[in-house]
C-alpha cells in the first residue's frame, strides 16, 4: 500500500518548523500504514483491533468499555463494534460488573493472550525493521528529541524563536 507522502506539500519557503511536522507525520504515516497491511495480511486483524488486544494485554483483570474508549481515544460504540468482533472470534469475553450491571469488563480469552503474543511479536520485528536505516544512537538522540518536544520544553528558549 502506498501512503500519500505528506512531506511532499511543503516548500522552502515554509517555515521549518512545518517542513519538520510534515516529515514526522510522514514518517509515521508510512510506519502506521506497513504495520496496517502487515497485521492484515499475517493475522487478519486490523490495526485498531490489534491496538485494543495491547490495552487488554496489559490489564489482565480486564478494563471496562469506558476505559477501553478513553484509552483509545475513541467513542465507546467504536470500541463496542471492536469488542463484538473480537468476542465472536473467542480472543476477548465480557463479564457483567458486579457493582453496576450496565457496565461490562472486557478481557482477553486464553486463545486471545496467545493470538496477541504471536502478533505482539511479530510487531516488535516489524517496527525494529521500519526504524532500521537509524542506528541506535540515532534512535537514542530522536527519542531524546521527542521527548523534549513531547513534554514541550524546549532545552533552548533560542532555539524556538
Amino acid at each position: 500500500m502506498a501512503s500519500v507522502d505528506m512531506e511532499k506539500r511543503a516548500h522552502a519557503d515554509h517555515h521549518a518548523s512545518l517542513r519538520l511536522w510534515l516529515r514526522l507525520l510522514s514518517a509515521t504515516t508510512r510506519i502506521e500504514d506497513t504495520i496496517r497491511q502487515r497485521l492484515r495480511e499475517q493475522f487478519g486483524i486490523t490495526l485498531p483491533r490489534f491496538d485494543l488486544m495491547a490495552q487488554l494485554e496489559r490489564e489482565p483483570q480486564g478494563l471496562s468499555m469506558s476505559e477501553l474508549s478513553r484509552r483509545m481515544m475513541v467513542t465507546g460504540g467504536n470500541v463496542t463494534s471492536i469488542v463484538d468482533q473480537l468476542e465472536k472470534e473467542q480472543l476477548v469475553q465480557r463479564q457483567m460488573q458486579a457493582s453496576d450491571r450496565r457496565s461490562y469488563t472486557v478481557s482477553l480469552t486464553e486463545a486471545g493472550r496467545s493470538a496477541f503474543a504471536a502478533m505482539a511479536q511479530a510487531h516488535e520485528g516489524w517496527v525494529v525493521e521500519l526504524l532500521s536505516p537509524l542506528v541506535a544512537s540515532q534512535q537514542e538522540q530522536l527519542h531524546k528529541l521527542l521527548g523534549t518536544l513531547k513534554s514541550g520544553s524546549p532545552t533552548n528558549s533560542e532555539e524556538t524563536k
